[in-house]
């Protein structure tokens, strides 16, 4: 079972993201707790890709046209921490 960690700046603006976003999001958390990334990837529909430069060691999942949850993978534990999204 995967943990996910939010950060602080995301908690804050989960209130100002579209509702079928947020049920997309949600839908992403418990694809990530129950499978972690390896289920991510299965998701034609998400577009789970690894980031390069500024974001290099980051991943990024589409929620819908203008929305991306980016987050990390932390090697020695195993848990997703979502850093952010990207309108």
């Amino acid at each position: 079972m995967w943990e996910i960690y939010e950060h602080r700046r995301l908690v804050r603006k989960l209130d100002s993201i579209p509702v079928d976003v947020l049920k997309r999001y949600e839908e992403w958390k418990d694809i990530v707790r129950l499978s972690g990334p390896q289920g991510l990837r299965q998701m034609k529909g998400l577009c789970d890709e690894s980031l390069s430069g500024k974001w290099n060691g980051h991943r990024s999942s589409r929620l819908n046209l203008q929305y991306r949850v980016i987050y990390r993978i932390e090697e020695d534990k195993v848990f997703v921490q979502v850093v952010g999204y990207a309108p």
